[in-house]
């Protein structure tokens, strides 16, 4: 508001309504602000009694003021308060302003009066209060009359807001049987009135439903227990509903309500119960080990850990071991199991206590004895058809080899085990024995040998022997017979492999030859040990001996060192083999052994081929080139036989020209035609053309001949070897004596023929040589250049014609 020296008189009027709004301005007016006045009238007196000239004459204010109140909820707008200042004359000169919190919506002034009115309805629990300024302006000068003054309109509460419970809903649990006053939960409500004014926010707490169970306290509103052993058996959940009221419960105030839910959690206060005092079961006598036999259930009113029991069955010191008991955790059920195979015939009912104890025990409600509870069981035992039962679960048997046709194996046993006890009959089953080794006797289970059996192609017999009632029912068991068969000395040794022995020709005298070992189907319970021997003879052999290892090998050692392939290539070498069975059994092997070239390093490189060689006289050199002439003529006959599907292709594509050109059946396709006149002699008959043919005439006439195909088909095996000659002939040279020789045969050939005429032909001059004085005689390399066009058409000497299809149309005429 400023000091007090500043600060002119301002005068507060307060309508009727508001005198203990007045009273209540009075009583908050600070000391210090009277202390301020005090002291103000204080210093004026001191002033005026020093005479001092300059006198400042203060006015005195009405009063202070520092806050105006207004009820909340009024709709109607009222005066609250008037301000006017002490140099206010009524002269309406003061203009008061409003301004701050409110001011022109809340709140209006009257510039003239000053009077302070509300212009609508407030709510205290939106806004508390408000602060404002109120200045006094000079209408003439526009200046302030007053300092701003600063105050606050506070807004008086009135109950209008009902009580609200928080964080709801409330659950809670306590334990049943639970001493009296325990606490449940505790309930909060909340008003949003004004606590400091009157009782418009005082709450109290009731209960409006769960009594005589639970009581609340009125100032708290905690809800407690007020009836003694409540039990969850008989009652588990209950709905508390608790009530507040403000106004401290008077008439007029406001209430609200809410519910708690409580729930009692179980203790163990009970214990199991059997319902019935005798079970009884039935099982048949044939049930499974393992088979539930019945169930049993003792009943407790707890739930959860404290429900949690065990069963057990009374300590006999016969039938405990025959049934056993289990508890199913699910359903807390007693599971009577089967723990042994039953027996109609030995025993038929079994009686027996069972007893079912809680797992956690809590003597504060019960005594120890009260947890548990016994029953008896009666379990009755069923006849049932069984089938036989044989004395053993296998049966296993050893048998020689060599046991005769009809020799017992030995006897397989059963018997029915019902009272009426029914004959057996015994049978094998043919699937498996399907060679039908053994029999049995269906009246008494003997099994004999039925066929000779052998070792070494089945030692092991699997027989499986059934067992059948010859009641109505039929019931089969079966039974597995294992039976081994005895290996006896019935099989001969022999070497282990055919052994390819050979000597080097440098071999010293006591040198090993050949490592040898043997073999026997036998099988022997002590092992095999095998004996190696040469054939008794008069003479003791000169060449080699064997040497026993006694480790079942043997080595072959020569006896001297004079071994060469000239003087013999091979040696026959007799090796007796024996066992050491009862009777001892043994086998003679005749080894050939090779004398061979070998290398330095001892090792034979041909091996058989040379041997081979060696035992036909033949030398190495020579069957080596009869192997290399074989691949030869393989190649050239693959050769051959291209060469002619080529010419065939050609000879389709000069079809019209070889037309003019064929000749009969009869005719030989190398017989050439001569003619008087024509082009040339040998020299151009190579390059005619058709030019010579139709200049040149045949003069020599054709003959058929009866033997004409038999000799073509001669000369066609000539024609082949020429080829292959010929491509030799590249390889070696012309000069080679086979060639000379191969000439020499050619031109006598030709001279003995008196059917082929002269023909110009490569395949007969190719072999001429290269160094004749007189030249080619063949028309090939001649030249169609070399008749001049001042020649005569015609040569008097006859002309060359070539057939074309035989020896077709291009340079491929050479190639064979």
């Amino acid at each position: 508001m400023g000091n007090a020296e500043e600060m002119h008189g301002w005068t507060v009027k307060m309508s009727t309504p508001s005198v203990l709004a007045v009273v209540t301005v009075f009583s908050m007016i600070p000391g210090g602000v009277l202390s301020d006045m005090r002291g103000a009238q204080g210093l004026e007196t001191q002033q005026l009694a020093q005479g001092s000239t300059h006198l400042h004459r203060r006015l005195r204010r009405g009063w202070i003021w520092k806050q105006l109140f207004v009820p909340e909820e009024d709709p109607t707008p009222r005066v609250i308060g008037q301000l006017k200042s002490d140099s206010d004359r009524g002269e309406f000169s003061i203009k008061y302003v409003l301004s701050g919190e409110g001011a022109g919506d809340a709140f209006e002034i009257d510039e003239y009066s000053g009077e302070i009115r509300t212009l609508k309805k407030l709510d205290r629990e939106e806004k508390a209060f408000y602060i404002l300024q109120a200045q006094a302006i000079n209408r003439r000068s526009n200046e302030p009359e007053e300092p701003q003054s600063e105050f606050i309109i506070k807004v008086q509460d009135i109950n209008d807001n009902v009580p609200q419970f928080q964080n709801e809903p409330y659950v809670s649990s306590i334990p049943e049987m639970c001493p009296t006053g325990t606490t449940v939960a505790q309930v909060t409500a909340t008003d949003a009135d004004d606590p400091m004014f009157g009782n418009n926010a005082k709450l109290i707490y009731s209960i409006l439903q769960g009594e005589p169970y639970f009581s609340v306290e009125p100032k708290t509103g905690i809800v407690v227990t007020s009836w003694p052993n409540m039990d969850r058996e008989a009652r588990e959940q209950y709905l508390v509903v608790v009530q507040v009221k403000d106004m401290l419960g008077l008439s007029g105030g406001y209430s609200s309500s809410t519910t708690v839910t409580v729930s009692l959690t179980d203790v163990n206060d009970n214990g199991p119960t059997f319902q019935h005092h005798l079970y009884t079961f039935a099982v048949p006598e044939d049930a499974q080990v393992g088979t539930t036999v019945g169930r049993i259930m003792a009943e407790d009113g707890d739930v959860g850990i404290n429900a949690k029991m065990t069963y057990s069955l009374e300590d006999d010191l016969e039938e405990s071991s025959t049934f056993i008991i289990e508890t199913d955790p699910t359903t807390q059920e007693g599971v009577v199991l089967l723990a042994k195979p039953l027996d109609y015939e030995s025993k038929r009912r079994f009686v027996m206590a069972a007893e079912a104890v809680n797992d956690h025990v809590d003597t504060r409600f019960l005594n120890l004895d009260e947890f548990s509870d016994r029953t008896t069981l009666k379990i009755v035992v069923e006849d049932v058809d069984e089938p036989p039962v044989f004395l053993s679960p296998a049966y296993e048997w050893k048998v020689p080899e060599n046991a005769a046709v009809g020799s017992e194996v030995g006897s397989v046993s059963a018997r029915d085990t019902d009272t009426v006890n029914n004959p057996i009959r015994y049978s094998i089953d043919k699937r498996s024995d399907a060679t039908k080794a053994f029999k049995i006797d269906p009246n008494n289970g003997t099994i004999t040998v039925a066929k000779a059996l052998d070792r070494e192609t089945s030692n092991w017999h699997n027989v499986t022997v059934e067992a059948k009632e010859t009641s109505q029912n039929h019931l089969s068991s079966s039974v597995v017979v294992f039976i081994k068969v005895l290996d006896i000395n019935d099989n001969v040794p022999r070497l282990a492999r055919d052994y390819q022995p050979y000597i080097c020709e440098g071999t010293q005298a006591g040198e090993l030859i050949q490592l040898l070992s043997a073999v026997d189907p036998d099988d022997p319970v002590e092992g095999h040990h095998f004996y190696f021997s040469m054939v008794p003879e008069k003479h003791i052999n000169p060449n080699f001996t064997i040497r026993d290892n006694q480790d079942n090998t043997a080595g072959i050692v020569a006896r001297r060192s004079t071994f060469t392939r000239k003087d013999r290539t091979q040696y026959v070498l007799p090796v007796v083999v024996a066992d050491s069975g009862s009777p001892a059994l043994s086998s003679t092997s005749t080894l050939t052994i090779t004398v061979c070239s070998c290398q330095p390093a001892g090792h034979c490189p041909t091996g058989g081929v040379e041997a081979l060689a060696l035992s036909m006289g033949l030398s190495l050199q020579t069957l080596l080139g009869i192997l290399i002439c074989l691949v030869t003529l393989t190649v050239l006959s693959v050769l051959m036989l291209m060469v002619r599907r080529h010419r065939r292709k050609q000879q389709e594509g000069l079809e019209v020209e070889v037309r003019e050109l064929e000749l009969p059946e009869t005719v030989s396709q190398k017989v050439l035609y001569y003619g008087e006149a024509g082009g040339g002699g040998r020299g151009g008959g190579g390059g005619g053309g058709r030019r010579d043919l139709d200049l040149c005439h045949p003069v020599v006439p054709l003959r058929p001949h009866p033997r004409r195909r038999e000799r073509r088909l001669r000369r066609e095996d000539v024609r082949a070897s020429i080829r292959m000659s010929l491509r030799e002939s590249h390889l070696i040279g012309p000069e080679d004596e086979v060639f000379k020789q191969f000439i020499l045969d050619r031109l006598a050939e030709a001279d003995q023929d008196p059917y082929v005429p002269p023909f110009d032909c490569l395949r007969t001059y190719a072999y001429e040589g290269s160094g004749s004085p007189t030249g080619s005689l063949s028309s090939l390399d001649s030249s169609a250049s070399e008749v001049g066009p001042e020649q005569p058409v015609c040569n008097p000497r006859p002309c060359l014609v070539r057939l074309t299809p035989w020896y077709g149309g291009g340079e491929e005429d050479t190639v064979f």
